[in-house]
């Protein structure tokens, strides 16, 4: 009964189109990182720091990773997203139902914010995707998402991310790490079920695709902009060969 288990808090809300800039960062520079980020940004001021948890939904044929990998103009992310784990199987827990649409440099996020049963937010029922599978497919019609082929859960990630803002412009700056990943659908393959990706990522979220002076500092780490995306890189990963020097690595890296 899905008006009993599953009640919509809110209206879906879209946020405004943004540029999204990534640059990945080694193990040896996520201190620096972090301590660039205190002095050229500002702490968010409601939730500064936190853990995230997102459960990952694409069709059996991996559609929307081979998108991602392939740099695809278009790229659509279903996942549900909740924050921090209180480790408690009782009472009801807060997650957003998200679909995230990019196109070219410029993206935009719509999400549904609902109350689920906490025990829904664990292993295995998580294999089962959350909500039901016709709430998730009303929700993204809600949307004007009308995906080609059924989905399915795949994946959840979690990490620990610091939320900053730039002063001047307002651009939000995220640093992320201890990006953990567990494969929710059975895979056929030799990789791992449970892995941590080394080394942490930037987010820089802001309406120009020109970086204000203060972030262009992030250039003393010796970073790129890139099209990193921890659902794929987690994918990749699992993928490799049990005990390989490149699964904890993103794709086309080899971190020592």
């Amino acid at each position: 009964m899905v008006v009993h288990l599953f009640n919509a808090l809110v209206n879906a809300t879209r946020t405004a189109e943004r540029i999204e800039r990534k640059f990945y960062v080694t193990p040896k520079q996520v201190d620096m990182a972090r301590g660039l980020l205190r002095q050229i940004c500002r702490p968010d001021g409601e939730y500064p720091t936190g853990l995230v948890n997102s459960l990952y939904f694409d069709t059996f044929d991996l559609d929307e990773h081979q998108n991602s990998m392939s740099g695809d103009f278009r790229k659509d992310k279903v996942r549900i997203r909740w924050y921090d784990d209180d480790g408690c199987p009782d009472g009801a827990r807060t997650i957003y139902v998200e679909l995230k649409s990019k196109q070219g440099f410029a993206g935009i996020k719509r999400r549904l914010k609902m109350e689920v049963p906490a025990y829904r937010l664990t292993m295995p029922h998580l294999a089962r995707g959350i909500v039901p599978k016709a709430l998730l497919s009303n929700t993204l019609s809600s949307f004007g998402y009308f995906p080609s082929k059924p989905l399915c859960p795949v994946v959840k990630i979690t990490y620990w991310r610091y939320r900053f803002t730039e002063p001047l412009t307002g651009q939000r700056v995220a640093l992320d790490f201890r990006i953990r990943s567990t494969m929710v659908r059975p895979r056929p393959g030799i990789g791992e079920k449970e892995l941590e990706l080394a080394g942490a990522v930037v987010e820089i979220k802001g309406t120009s695709i020109e970086l204000p002076a203060t972030l262009r500092r992030i250039g003393m780490l010796d970073v790129d902009w890139s099209r990193f995306s921890k659902y794929s890189a987690c994918i990749d990963a699992h993928d490799e060969r049990l005990g390989s020097i490149g699964r904890l690595s993103p794709s086309g890296r080899v971190i020592w």
